[in-house]
């Protein structure tokens, strides 16, 4: 056995005993929960990687109930936002308050101090209260008159938005859509899934209550096992070329260069690698597959494409884009 084969397969006992209790967590959110397996798998690949999530979908989908339903299964702060047309950057931050007794300035600080935090309807904020998010999502800290605040790790912001209603919603600014690294898009239950939920749901006693299966520090232990994960030089260029594959499409054969506005950016390359070692550590891998960048790639790279006026006039999306991407990029 080569060293790396042996450093391999320790680095695998070492994920596998840290796996189960990640596994512990996503069944006790999917007793709340019924169906949306994926969006429950990808929000332990955005706890782990250490990288927020922006889930769209129609109301009623349990965005909200996911979101609160992992901040019970773990034993940290939780704050939920809701996001207002009249909402305030110092509603999110927090502000300096005058005491009038020796006549200085003390520091209010704002529920963005949290662990998880979850802005709800996000994108029912202006601008400038959306960017108050910018520091705190990307520095991990916060800047109140003349102090920075570190925030305390794990910090994790999960934001909502509803993709059918436009009246009082603002776009989000690019620069913060680009620090959401996944972007989930929920779907509808299916009818078994939806008879489930009845059976569940449709009762006086409502939603079941969750009970704390997690502690922050097996979240910081675990993302220091996700660094040694093995990650091929191959799947290394892989993912380099996935990119580079959004941002000039020619040199890879692919006709897609009328329908992209913009590619992906430098994040989204760092955030497939970390996304793909997140996706095997869940597995109970200690090696990423070109498979694993497959299935996260959607995710990271769906709202880091902009599409242009012909793609929107052929009724062509991200998805499909990203979609023709994976199919036409060699996999190594």
């Amino acid at each position: 056995m080569t060293t790396t084969h042996v450093e391999v397969q320790k680095i695998g006992e070492l994920v596998r005993r840290h796996q189960e209790c990640f596994e512990r967590l996503r069944q006790e959110i999917a007793r709340v929960i019924v169906g949306q397996e994926e969006l429950l798998r990808k929000m332990l690949v955005g706890l782990l990687a250490n990288g927020h999530i922006l889930l769209e979908g129609v109301p009623g989908l349990a965005k909200t109930t996911a979101v609160s339903s992992l901040a019970r299964a773990v034993d940290t702060r939780f704050q939920r936002i809701q996001f207002t047309p009249d909402l305030l950057p110092a509603d999110i931050l927090g502000t300096l308050v005058f005491q009038p007794k020796d006549g200085t300035f003390a520091v209010k600080k704002g529920p963005i101090f949290s662990n998880l935090v979850l802005a709800d309807e996000i994108n029912r904020a202006p601008a400038k209260v959306q960017s108050a998010l910018l520091e705190a999502m990307q520095e991990r800290q916060v800047t109140i008159g003349e102090t920075t605040f570190p925030l305390a790790e794990p910090f994790l912001v999960l934001g909502t938005q509803n993709p059918i209603e436009q009246e009082g919603t603002y776009p989000l600014p690019e620069a913060q859509v680009d620090r959401f690294m996944l972007k989930l898009v929920v779907d509808y239950p299916n009818q078994t899934e939806e008879r489930q939920i009845l059976d569940r749901m449709a009762t006086q006693h409502g939603i079941p209550q969750v009970e704390t299966v997690m502690q922050p520090e097996q979240i910081l232990e675990a993302r220091a096992i996700l660094d040694e994960i093995y990650i091929d030089d191959k799947i290394k260029d892989y993912i380099v070329a996935l990119v580079h594959a959004t941002r000039r499409p020619k040199e890879f054969k692919l006709e897609l260069a009328d329908w992209i506005e913009y590619g992906a950016s430098p994040r989204a390359t760092i955030y497939l690698a970390s996304g793909a070692k997140a996706v095997a550590f869940l597995a109970g891998r200690g090696y990423v597959t070109p498979q694993d960048v497959k299935d996260i790639a959607p995710d990271v790279l769906r709202h880091r494409v902009n599409i242009s006026y012909e793609a929107e006039a052929e009724e062509k999306t991200s998805d499909d884009i990203v979609r023709h991407v994976l199919d036409h990029v060699e996999v190594p």
